[in-house]
């Protein structure tokens, strides 16, 4: 995560013989705890919140792809706000922020309002990861910071697992209101806690803000997720040569190419992108966008899946994901010990290929499928999670030097976040290109002068009249209706299907980079 910009207050002297160290770290795990909750909860809420809205899955995708582009933006400027304004204030705004804009989210009346609140609550949390790791990394001396930063970590995992479980059960017996108004007590908590128990801290490094790198990234990548979600939407009748697609294309060009010139000719960069030329550091890094684009990209699809094409409610979606962060957090430490014993490239690659293979497996859905067949996958999941992480981040870090790690890790992260965002807006793309394919071709298919088909029709027919008291007329249009929705749920699951494949795809892809990377005798002993 991002901590500053100069020097990182990992190598600064700890506040030791600090008595309430602990609770400054339990007050800090809070915001962390809901940060992370926050960009799991609300998948299960997704097919409650399209029925509501009357919208599709590349229009209510943006309600998870704005909260991580905000969080993307926020991250690398949050170490230069607490570096001048103070870490406790600091974390205290994200939390403010975080917490109202969970509370203006709850109130929100369509899908657009929804989208920009979710924009507020993202930045929020764009504050309090990278400044809470700062807090708990300045607190602890070094002989404690291992075990305080594994309890910090234990908070992101409860997340993962918890999120999809409370998400389903709120939803289920309230509404989806629920999963935001949820965050207003416990971010009330939150700032008292930290009001009381933590002292403030400012840098005495004083640097100017990188205000043009930091407009031209929020533009650049604002209007290029903008053009790639929106070129297949219905209002856009023109497509993606329409001119609004296009001039959103021409200013996202423009403000990225002004934002790499910025960021490699400053001397304070909001993201220090001359770290990208380290080998291992610009593999790595690219690694971790495929991977965000492949992997997270995926994630808010099998929610919607399981809920409108097998009928799960949101209680039992969530339940599917419960062991995933359980099994994250279990395999996670270990992967950092053989990290530290063996080549770290060995356990990142086989974290890698059983994330493919899980990929893999789920582009068979079928409307089918069974609990134990998405299961399987998703245990794998949370296992192939668990070795990625820890040796692919200190295999980026390896030869980046102790004054340089807190950019490193900025950049890191927040590419990895594009990575997440660029994956959900250009896979729902995707899906809804594929999902019209395999609509057009089923629809192809269906010959009305076949005896299949007047067979099927029959049977429906039959079907209607016994279940609904139909007479003839109203049971032959159901009948029509029943043979309709099926084609149309068919289409739906192979578009899933498609999106699915194409991400295992990319995922095995990443091992070639991956098998470029350095590492020697240096990295086996750190």
């Amino acid at each position: 995560m991002a901590l500053q910009q100069n020097k990182p207050l990992a190598w600064e002297p700890a506040e030791e013989g600090s008595a309430n160290k602990w609770l400054v770290l339990a007050s800090v795990m809070i915001g962390t705890f809901m940060a992370v909750l926050d960009s799991t909860i609300v998948s299960v809420a997704f097919p409650k919140m399209m029925a509501v809205f009357g919208v599709s899955v590349d229009q209510i995708e943006w309600v998870m792809t704005a909260y991580l582009l905000a969080f993307a933006v926020v991250l690398p400027s949050s170490g230069w706000i607490a570096d001048r304004f103070g870490y406790k204030l600091t974390y205290i705004l994200g939390l403010i922020l975080f917490t109202t804009g969970s509370l203006a989210c709850s109130f929100s009346w369509d899908e657009n309002i929804l989208i920009i609140f979710r924009i507020f609550q993202g930045a929020g949390a764009g504050f309090l990861m990278p400044v809470g790791m700062a807090i708990v990394t300045r607190t602890f001396p070094p002989n404690q910071r291992g075990m305080a930063l594994g309890f910090w970590g234990i908070a992101a995992a409860a997340s993962v697992s918890l999120g999809p479980l409370l998400g389903g059960y709120l939803v289920d017996n309230f509404s989806w209101h629920a999963i935001f108004d949820i965050n207003v007590p416990v971010g009330i908590v939150g700032v008292v806690a930290v009001i009381v128990v933590q002292d403030e801290y400012k840098s005495h490094i004083r640097q100017k803000f990188d205000v043009a790198g930091f407009i031209t990234m929020t533009i650049g990548l604002g209007t290029l997720l903008l053009a790639f979600s929106t070129g297949n939407s219905a209002w856009n009748t023109g497509g993606w040569t329409s001119p609004f697609i296009l001039i959103n294309f021409l200013i996202a060009a423009i403000s990225l190419v002004l934002f790499i010139i910025i960021e490699l000719t400053i001397e304070h960069p909001i993201l220090n992108l001359r770290l990208l030329l380290n080998r291992n550091f610009g593999l790595a890094t690219f690694i971790m966008f495929i991977f965000g684009m492949a992997f997270f990209g995926n994630a808010f699809l099998l929610p919607i899946y399981v809920q409108n094409s097998l009928g799960y409610t949101a209680l039992q979606a969530g339940l599917l994901f419960f062991p995933v962060g359980i099994l994250q957090a279990f395999v996670a430490p270990i992967a950092g010990r053989l990290t530290d014993k063996i080549n770290p490239k060995f356990p990142a690659m086989a974290g890698i290929i059983i994330l493919g293979f899980t990929l893999y497996l789920l582009s068979f859905l079928t409307l089918q499928t069974t609990k134990g067949q998405i299961l399987f996958p998703l245990y794998l999941r949370g296992i192939g999670i668990g070795l990625v992480f820890t040796p692919l981040s200190a295999i980026a870090l390896m030869n980046i030097s102790k004054d340089q790690l807190a950019q490193a890790s900025a950049v890191f992260n927040t590419i990895r976040q594009i990575g997440g965002s660029f994956g959900i807006a250009a896979l729902g793309t995707i899906l809804t290109e594929r999902v019209k394919f395999h609509a057009q071709i089923y629809g192809e298919q269906i010959n009305q002068n076949s005896p299949a088909f007047h067979n099927a029709i029959k049977g429906l027919e039959r079907f209607a009249m016994q279940a609904a008291g139909s007479n003839q007329a109203e049971a032959g249009l159901q009948a029509k209706s029943l043979l309709l929705k099926n084609l149309t749920s068919q289409a739906f699951v192979q578009g899933i299907n498609n999106d699915f494949l194409i991400g295992a795809v990319l995922t095995f892809l990443i091992v070639i980079p991956l098998l470029f990377l350095k590492t020697g005798k240096k990295s086996l002993n750190r």
